[in-house]
Protein backbone atom coordinates (compact mmCIF):
# COMPACT_ATOMS: atom_id res chain seq x y z
CA UNK A 1 0.00 0.00 0.00
CA UNK A 2 1.22 3.48 -0.82
CA UNK A 3 2.46 5.43 2.16
CA UNK A 4 0.08 8.26 1.27
CA UNK A 5 -2.97 6.02 0.80
CA UNK A 6 -6.06 7.12 2.68
CA UNK A 7 -6.79 5.12 5.86
CA UNK A 8 -9.73 3.18 4.35
CA UNK A 9 -8.71 3.16 0.67
CA UNK A 10 -8.79 -0.65 0.64
CA UNK A 11 -12.42 -0.84 1.80
CA UNK A 12 -15.40 -1.14 -0.56
CA UNK A 13 -18.93 -0.71 0.80
CA UNK A 14 -22.18 -1.39 -1.03
CA UNK A 15 -24.63 1.01 0.61
CA UNK A 16 -28.36 0.30 0.38
CA UNK A 17 -29.01 3.47 2.32
CA UNK A 18 -31.39 6.39 2.45
CA UNK A 19 -32.22 9.62 4.25
CA UNK A 20 -29.98 10.55 7.21
CA UNK A 21 -28.82 7.90 9.68
CA UNK A 22 -27.28 5.40 7.25
CA UNK A 23 -25.75 7.96 4.88
CA UNK A 24 -24.36 9.93 7.84
CA UNK A 25 -22.46 6.88 9.10
CA UNK A 26 -21.03 5.87 5.72
CA UNK A 27 -20.04 9.45 4.84
CA UNK A 28 -17.38 9.46 7.56
CA UNK A 29 -15.97 6.26 6.10
CA UNK A 30 -16.02 7.77 2.62
CA UNK A 31 -14.14 10.81 3.93
CA UNK A 32 -11.47 8.38 5.16
CA UNK A 33 -11.12 6.90 1.69
CA UNK A 34 -13.58 4.01 1.66
CA UNK A 35 -15.29 3.46 -1.67
CA UNK A 36 -18.99 3.79 -0.87
CA UNK A 37 -21.27 2.75 -3.73
CA UNK A 38 -24.85 3.89 -3.11
CA UNK A 39 -27.47 1.55 -4.54
CA UNK A 40 -30.41 3.80 -5.40
CA UNK A 41 -33.81 2.36 -6.22
CA UNK A 42 -34.88 3.74 -9.63
CA UNK A 43 -38.53 3.00 -8.85
CA UNK A 44 -38.41 5.59 -6.04
CA UNK A 45 -36.23 8.14 -7.81
CA UNK A 46 -33.27 7.15 -5.66
CA UNK A 47 -32.50 8.23 -2.11
CA UNK A 48 -35.43 10.20 -0.67
CA UNK A 49 -32.86 12.63 0.73
CA UNK A 50 -32.49 14.05 -2.78
CA UNK A 51 -35.92 15.65 -2.45
CA UNK A 52 -35.84 17.08 1.09
CA UNK A 53 -36.85 20.79 1.04
CA UNK A 54 -36.37 23.67 1.23
CA UNK A 55 -32.99 23.99 -0.50
CA UNK A 56 -33.23 21.83 -3.57
CA UNK A 57 -34.15 21.52 -7.21
CA UNK A 58 -34.80 18.40 -9.24
CA UNK A 59 -32.77 15.61 -7.66
CA UNK A 60 -30.29 17.97 -6.04
CA UNK A 61 -30.71 19.14 -2.46
CA UNK A 62 -28.40 20.58 0.14
CA UNK A 63 -29.77 17.94 2.52
CA UNK A 64 -28.46 15.20 0.21
CA UNK A 65 -25.13 16.98 -0.20
CA UNK A 66 -24.73 17.01 3.58
CA UNK A 67 -24.77 13.22 3.89
CA UNK A 68 -23.39 11.88 0.64
CA UNK A 69 -20.14 13.55 -0.34
CA UNK A 70 -17.26 11.36 -1.54
CA UNK A 71 -19.64 8.55 -2.59
CA UNK A 72 -20.63 6.92 -5.88
CA UNK A 73 -24.15 6.21 -7.11
CA UNK A 74 -25.72 3.41 -9.17
CA UNK A 75 -29.40 2.94 -9.96
CA UNK A 76 -30.22 -0.71 -9.39
CA UNK A 77 -33.60 -2.39 -9.05
CA UNK A 78 -32.98 -5.19 -6.56
CA UNK A 79 -36.52 -6.48 -7.03
CA UNK A 80 -35.67 -7.78 -10.53
CA UNK A 81 -33.59 -10.90 -11.18
CA UNK A 82 -31.33 -8.89 -13.45
CA UNK A 83 -30.78 -6.19 -10.83
CA UNK A 84 -30.16 -8.84 -8.21
CA UNK A 85 -27.54 -10.46 -10.44
CA UNK A 86 -25.62 -7.19 -10.71
CA UNK A 87 -25.85 -6.72 -6.94
CA UNK A 88 -24.48 -10.21 -6.36
CA UNK A 89 -21.53 -9.54 -8.66
CA UNK A 90 -20.80 -6.45 -6.58
CA UNK A 91 -20.94 -8.51 -3.39
CA UNK A 92 -18.17 -10.71 -4.77
CA UNK A 93 -15.78 -7.76 -5.06
CA UNK A 94 -16.78 -5.83 -1.94
CA UNK A 95 -16.14 -5.96 1.79
CA UNK A 96 -19.44 -4.76 3.21
CA UNK A 97 -23.15 -4.58 2.46
CA UNK A 98 -24.43 -1.67 4.54
CA UNK A 99 -28.08 -0.73 4.85
CA UNK A 100 -30.53 1.32 6.87
CA UNK A 101 -33.96 -0.18 6.39
CA UNK A 102 -36.83 -1.44 8.54
CA UNK A 103 -35.83 -4.34 10.77
CA UNK A 104 -37.58 -7.06 8.77
CA UNK A 105 -36.47 -5.82 5.34
CA UNK A 106 -32.83 -7.03 5.13
CA UNK A 107 -34.00 -10.66 5.38
CA UNK A 108 -36.92 -10.02 3.02
CA UNK A 109 -34.71 -8.63 0.26
CA UNK A 110 -31.88 -11.06 0.90
CA UNK A 111 -29.01 -8.91 2.12
CA UNK A 112 -28.10 -10.77 5.32
CA UNK A 113 -24.93 -12.80 5.74
CA UNK A 114 -26.73 -16.12 5.25
CA UNK A 115 -28.12 -14.78 1.96
CA UNK A 116 -24.74 -13.67 0.64
CA UNK A 117 -22.02 -15.83 2.20
CA UNK A 118 -22.01 -18.24 -0.77
CA UNK A 119 -20.93 -15.31 -2.94
CA UNK A 120 -18.29 -13.95 -0.57
CA UNK A 121 -17.56 -15.78 2.71
CA UNK A 122 -15.91 -12.64 4.13
CA UNK A 123 -18.78 -10.25 3.40
CA UNK A 124 -19.87 -8.17 6.40
CA UNK A 125 -23.57 -7.28 6.42
CA UNK A 126 -24.29 -4.20 8.52
CA UNK A 127 -27.99 -3.50 9.06
CA UNK A 128 -28.80 -0.22 10.80
CA UNK A 129 -32.53 -0.45 11.46
CA UNK A 130 -35.02 1.39 13.62
CA UNK A 131 -35.55 -1.35 16.18
CA UNK A 132 -33.21 -4.17 15.24
CA UNK A 133 -33.76 -7.43 13.40
CA UNK A 134 -35.33 -9.15 16.43
CA UNK A 135 -37.89 -8.21 19.08
CA UNK A 136 -41.54 -7.16 19.09
CA UNK A 137 -40.91 -3.82 17.33
CA UNK A 138 -38.77 -5.32 14.56
CA UNK A 139 -41.22 -4.42 11.78
CA UNK A 140 -41.89 -0.86 12.93
CA UNK A 141 -40.37 2.07 11.03
CA UNK A 142 -37.92 3.93 13.24
CA UNK A 143 -37.45 7.68 13.00
CA UNK A 144 -35.35 9.90 15.23
CA UNK A 145 -38.27 11.86 16.66
CA UNK A 146 -40.13 8.65 17.58
CA UNK A 147 -37.00 7.17 19.16
CA UNK A 148 -36.29 10.29 21.24
CA UNK A 149 -39.75 9.93 22.74
CA UNK A 150 -39.68 6.17 23.19
CA UNK A 151 -36.24 6.06 24.80
CA UNK A 152 -37.04 8.70 27.44
CA UNK A 153 -34.97 11.51 25.94
CA UNK A 154 -37.86 13.92 25.47
CA UNK A 155 -39.04 13.40 29.03
CA UNK A 156 -35.63 14.62 30.19
CA UNK A 157 -35.41 17.64 27.88
CA UNK A 158 -36.86 21.10 28.50
CA UNK A 159 -37.90 23.04 31.55
CA UNK A 160 -39.59 21.16 34.44
CA UNK A 161 -42.92 22.90 33.88
CA UNK A 162 -42.75 22.67 30.07
CA UNK A 163 -43.75 19.93 27.63
CA UNK A 164 -41.48 17.04 26.70
CA UNK A 165 -39.00 18.39 24.18
CA UNK A 166 -37.03 16.94 21.28
CA UNK A 167 -33.36 17.76 20.87
CA UNK A 168 -32.80 20.43 18.26
CA UNK A 169 -30.80 17.92 16.20
CA UNK A 170 -31.50 14.35 15.08
CA UNK A 171 -29.03 12.93 17.57
CA UNK A 172 -30.42 9.39 17.56
CA UNK A 173 -29.94 9.21 13.78
CA UNK A 174 -26.44 10.61 13.88
CA UNK A 175 -25.35 8.55 16.88
CA UNK A 176 -26.79 5.48 15.17
CA UNK A 177 -24.71 6.26 12.09
CA UNK A 178 -21.55 6.44 14.18
CA UNK A 179 -22.44 3.17 15.95
CA UNK A 180 -23.00 1.48 12.58
CA UNK A 181 -19.65 2.75 11.31
CA UNK A 182 -17.87 1.36 14.39
CA UNK A 183 -19.63 -1.99 13.98
CA UNK A 184 -18.71 -2.05 10.30
CA UNK A 185 -15.02 -1.46 10.96
CA UNK A 186 -14.95 -4.08 13.72
CA UNK A 187 -16.71 -6.55 11.45
CA UNK A 188 -14.27 -6.01 8.59
CA UNK A 189 -11.31 -6.36 10.94
CA UNK A 190 -12.63 -9.70 12.23
CA UNK A 191 -13.54 -10.93 8.73
CA UNK A 192 -10.05 -10.23 7.42
CA UNK A 193 -8.48 -11.89 10.44
CA UNK A 194 -10.72 -14.96 10.51
CA UNK A 195 -11.74 -15.30 6.86
CA UNK A 196 -15.42 -15.24 7.75
CA UNK A 197 -17.94 -12.43 7.63
CA UNK A 198 -21.05 -11.87 9.74
CA UNK A 199 -24.18 -9.84 10.37
CA UNK A 200 -23.97 -6.63 12.40
CA UNK A 201 -27.47 -6.00 13.76
CA UNK A 202 -27.39 -2.31 14.80
CA UNK A 203 -30.45 -0.25 15.68
CA UNK A 204 -31.45 3.29 16.49
CA UNK A 205 -33.42 1.96 19.46
CA UNK A 206 -30.37 0.24 20.94
CA UNK A 207 -28.36 3.40 20.36
CA UNK A 208 -30.92 5.65 22.04
CA UNK A 209 -31.35 3.38 25.07
CA UNK A 210 -27.58 2.96 25.51
CA UNK A 211 -27.13 6.72 25.56
CA UNK A 212 -29.19 6.97 28.74
CA UNK A 213 -25.85 6.01 30.37
CA UNK A 214 -25.40 6.81 34.07
CA UNK A 215 -28.98 8.00 34.80
CA UNK A 216 -30.09 4.52 33.68
CA UNK A 217 -27.46 2.90 35.90
CA UNK A 218 -28.61 5.02 38.83
CA UNK A 219 -32.23 4.02 38.20
CA UNK A 220 -31.50 0.31 37.75
CA UNK A 221 -29.37 0.09 40.87
CA UNK A 222 -30.66 2.78 43.22
CA UNK A 223 -34.17 3.61 42.04
CA UNK A 224 -33.19 7.06 40.80
CA UNK A 225 -35.97 8.83 38.88
CA UNK A 226 -34.49 11.08 36.16
CA UNK A 227 -36.32 14.36 35.69
CA UNK A 228 -36.03 17.62 33.80
CA UNK A 229 -34.03 20.32 35.53
CA UNK A 230 -34.29 24.10 35.65
CA UNK A 231 -32.13 25.79 33.01
CA UNK A 232 -30.65 22.45 31.90
CA UNK A 233 -28.90 21.94 35.22
CA UNK A 234 -26.72 18.87 35.73
CA UNK A 235 -28.61 16.30 37.83
CA UNK A 236 -25.99 16.20 40.58
CA UNK A 237 -23.22 18.78 40.05
CA UNK A 238 -24.09 22.25 41.37
CA UNK A 239 -23.61 24.69 39.76
CA UNK A 240 -23.45 23.32 36.22
CA UNK A 241 -26.15 24.83 34.01
CA UNK A 242 -27.28 27.69 31.83
CA UNK A 243 -27.32 31.12 33.44
CA UNK A 244 -28.87 34.29 32.08
CA UNK A 245 -26.65 37.35 31.97
CA UNK A 246 -27.66 40.94 31.22
CA UNK A 247 -27.69 40.42 27.43
CA UNK A 248 -27.85 36.68 26.83
CA UNK A 249 -27.13 33.21 28.12
CA UNK A 250 -24.03 31.23 29.03
CA UNK A 251 -23.09 27.89 30.54
CA UNK A 252 -21.00 27.76 33.71
CA UNK A 253 -19.93 24.45 35.19
CA UNK A 254 -18.12 23.37 38.33
CA UNK A 255 -17.28 19.71 37.74
CA UNK A 256 -14.47 19.84 40.32
CA UNK A 257 -14.16 21.53 43.70
CA UNK A 258 -11.33 23.74 42.44
CA UNK A 259 -13.67 25.27 39.86
CA UNK A 260 -16.22 26.12 42.55
CA UNK A 261 -13.57 27.75 44.69
CA UNK A 262 -12.50 29.89 41.73
CA UNK A 263 -16.09 30.77 40.82
CA UNK A 264 -16.79 31.94 44.38
CA UNK A 265 -14.02 34.50 43.93
CA UNK A 266 -15.19 35.59 40.46
CA UNK A 267 -18.75 36.25 41.68
CA UNK A 268 -17.48 38.20 44.66
CA UNK A 269 -18.30 35.60 47.34
CA UNK A 270 -14.91 34.05 48.18
CA UNK A 271 -16.25 32.78 51.51
CA UNK A 272 -18.54 30.38 49.61
CA UNK A 273 -15.50 28.40 48.54
CA UNK A 274 -14.27 27.66 52.05
CA UNK A 275 -14.66 24.07 53.23
CA UNK A 276 -16.71 25.14 56.24
CA UNK A 277 -19.10 27.14 54.03
CA UNK A 278 -22.69 25.89 53.58
CA UNK A 279 -21.66 25.43 49.93
CA UNK A 280 -18.18 24.05 50.60
CA UNK A 281 -18.46 20.71 48.76
CA UNK A 282 -20.51 18.85 46.15
CA UNK A 283 -22.90 17.35 48.68
CA UNK A 284 -23.61 20.62 50.49
CA UNK A 285 -24.24 22.48 47.23
CA UNK A 286 -26.62 19.81 46.00
CA UNK A 287 -28.57 19.88 49.28
CA UNK A 288 -28.87 23.67 49.13
CA UNK A 289 -29.12 23.97 45.35
CA UNK A 290 -32.30 26.04 45.22
CA UNK A 291 -30.90 28.58 47.67
CA UNK A 292 -27.47 28.77 46.01
CA UNK A 293 -28.68 28.87 42.40
CA UNK A 294 -31.16 31.61 43.21
CA UNK A 295 -28.32 33.80 44.45
CA UNK A 296 -26.08 32.97 41.49
CA UNK A 297 -28.87 33.78 39.02
CA UNK A 298 -29.25 37.25 40.55
CA UNK A 299 -25.49 37.85 40.44
CA UNK A 300 -25.08 36.77 36.80
CA UNK A 301 -27.83 39.17 35.70
CA UNK A 302 -25.64 42.09 36.78
CA UNK A 303 -23.18 41.90 33.84
CA UNK A 304 -23.08 40.97 30.15
CA UNK A 305 -22.08 37.55 28.81
CA UNK A 306 -18.79 38.87 27.46
CA UNK A 307 -17.93 40.58 30.74
CA UNK A 308 -18.55 37.40 32.71
CA UNK A 309 -16.75 35.14 30.23
CA UNK A 310 -13.64 37.31 30.29
CA UNK A 311 -13.29 36.73 34.05
CA UNK A 312 -14.40 33.10 33.92
CA UNK A 313 -11.90 32.24 31.18
CA UNK A 314 -9.15 34.04 33.09
CA UNK A 315 -9.93 31.85 36.11
CA UNK A 316 -9.96 28.66 33.99
CA UNK A 317 -13.55 27.86 34.93
CA UNK A 318 -15.49 25.71 32.41
CA UNK A 319 -17.83 28.09 30.62
CA UNK A 320 -19.01 29.32 27.27
CA UNK A 321 -21.66 31.40 25.54
CA UNK A 322 -24.90 29.79 24.38
CA UNK A 323 -24.50 30.51 20.68
CA UNK A 324 -27.09 30.29 17.98
CA UNK A 325 -26.06 28.21 14.96
CA UNK A 326 -24.66 31.15 12.93
CA UNK A 327 -22.53 32.20 15.89
CA UNK A 328 -21.26 28.64 16.38
CA UNK A 329 -20.20 28.52 12.74
CA UNK A 330 -18.44 31.88 13.11
CA UNK A 331 -16.46 30.76 16.16
CA UNK A 332 -12.74 31.24 15.68
CA UNK A 333 -12.13 27.71 16.94
CA UNK A 334 -14.51 26.29 14.30
CA UNK A 335 -12.28 27.67 11.57
CA UNK A 336 -9.03 26.91 13.34
CA UNK A 337 -10.06 23.25 13.39
CA UNK A 338 -10.93 23.35 9.65
CA UNK A 339 -14.49 22.28 10.35
CA UNK A 340 -16.02 24.15 7.40
CA UNK A 341 -15.10 22.55 4.08
CA UNK A 342 -16.17 23.14 0.49
CA UNK A 343 -17.15 21.14 -2.56
CA UNK A 344 -18.02 22.33 -6.05
CA UNK A 345 -21.46 21.51 -7.43
CA UNK A 346 -22.78 22.21 -10.95
CA UNK A 347 -26.14 23.45 -9.64
CA UNK A 348 -25.25 25.00 -6.28
CA UNK A 349 -21.75 26.28 -7.05
CA UNK A 350 -19.43 26.24 -4.06
CA UNK A 351 -21.14 24.33 -1.24
CA UNK A 352 -19.94 24.87 2.32
CA UNK A 353 -20.54 22.06 4.75
CA UNK A 354 -19.03 20.54 7.87
CA UNK A 355 -16.00 18.28 8.04
CA UNK A 356 -16.10 14.89 9.72
CA UNK A 357 -14.84 15.05 13.31
CA UNK A 358 -13.11 11.70 12.75
CA UNK A 359 -9.39 12.40 12.47
CA UNK A 360 -6.84 9.76 11.43
CA UNK A 361 -3.27 10.91 10.97
CA UNK A 362 -2.30 14.36 9.78
CA UNK A 363 -3.32 14.21 6.12
CA UNK A 364 -6.14 16.59 5.18
CA UNK A 365 -9.13 14.73 3.70
CA UNK A 366 -10.30 15.51 0.18
CA UNK A 367 -13.94 16.37 -0.40
CA UNK A 368 -16.00 15.62 -3.50
CA UNK A 369 -19.62 16.57 -4.04
CA UNK A 370 -22.39 14.03 -3.62
CA UNK A 371 -23.06 12.03 -6.80
CA UNK A 372 -25.95 12.55 -9.16
CA UNK A 373 -28.21 9.52 -9.27
CA UNK A 374 -26.60 6.72 -11.34
CA UNK A 375 -23.59 8.90 -12.09
CA UNK A 376 -21.14 6.04 -11.56
CA UNK A 377 -22.81 3.32 -13.61
CA UNK A 378 -20.00 3.17 -16.17
CA UNK A 379 -17.36 2.87 -13.49
CA UNK A 380 -19.20 0.12 -11.62
CA UNK A 381 -20.33 -1.83 -14.68
CA UNK A 382 -17.18 -1.63 -16.76
CA UNK A 383 -14.30 -1.17 -14.35
CA UNK A 384 -15.48 -3.12 -11.30
CA UNK A 385 -17.60 -5.82 -12.95
CA UNK A 386 -16.07 -5.90 -16.49
CA UNK A 387 -19.49 -6.00 -18.15
CA UNK A 388 -19.33 -5.64 -21.93
CA UNK A 389 -21.85 -3.84 -24.13
CA UNK A 390 -23.78 -6.98 -24.94
CA UNK A 391 -24.21 -7.95 -21.28
CA UNK A 392 -25.16 -4.39 -20.32
CA UNK A 393 -27.81 -4.33 -23.03
CA UNK A 394 -29.24 -7.61 -21.73
CA UNK A 395 -29.37 -6.28 -18.19
CA UNK A 396 -31.00 -3.04 -19.29
CA UNK A 397 -33.70 -4.82 -21.24
CA UNK A 398 -34.33 -7.03 -18.22
CA UNK A 399 -34.92 -3.97 -16.00
CA UNK A 400 -31.80 -4.21 -13.85
CA UNK A 401 -31.23 -0.47 -13.81
CA UNK A 402 -34.79 0.78 -14.05
CA UNK A 403 -34.88 4.18 -15.69
CA UNK A 404 -31.22 5.12 -15.89
CA UNK A 405 -32.05 8.76 -16.44
CA UNK A 406 -29.70 11.09 -14.62
CA UNK A 407 -31.22 14.49 -13.88
CA UNK A 408 -29.16 16.98 -15.80
CA UNK A 409 -27.36 19.55 -13.72
CA UNK A 410 -26.97 23.03 -15.25
CA UNK A 411 -23.42 22.20 -16.38
CA UNK A 412 -20.14 20.90 -15.04
CA UNK A 413 -18.48 24.25 -15.56
CA UNK A 414 -16.60 25.36 -12.50
CA UNK A 415 -15.77 21.86 -11.31
CA UNK A 416 -12.04 21.45 -10.95
CA UNK A 417 -10.09 19.12 -13.22
CA UNK A 418 -9.14 17.10 -10.14
CA UNK A 419 -12.78 16.56 -9.22
CA UNK A 420 -13.77 15.81 -12.80
CA UNK A 421 -11.07 13.13 -12.94
CA UNK A 422 -12.29 11.69 -9.61
CA UNK A 423 -15.76 11.26 -11.08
Amino acid sequence: MSTNAKPLSDLRIIAVEQYGAGPFGSMHLADLGAEVIKIEDPRAGGDVGRYVPPYGEGEDSLFFETFNRNKRSVSLDLSTPAGRSVFEELVKVSDVVYSNLRGDVPAKIGITYDDLKHLNPQIVCVSLTGFGMTGPRQKEPGYDYVLQGLAGWMDLTGEPDGPPTKSGLSLVDYSGGFVAAISLLAGVHAARRDGKGMDCDVSLYDTAISLLTYPATWHLNAGYEPARTHHSAHPSLVPFQAFQAKDGWMVVGCAKEKFWQRLAVVVGRPEWGAEESPYGNFSKRQQRSAELLGQLEEIFLERTVDEWLEDLYAASIPCGPINDVPAALREEHTHARNLVVTTEHPRFGTVEQLASPVRVGSETPEYRRAPHRNEDMDYVARELLSLDDERLAELRSAGAFGNEHVVAAPSDEGISETEAAAR
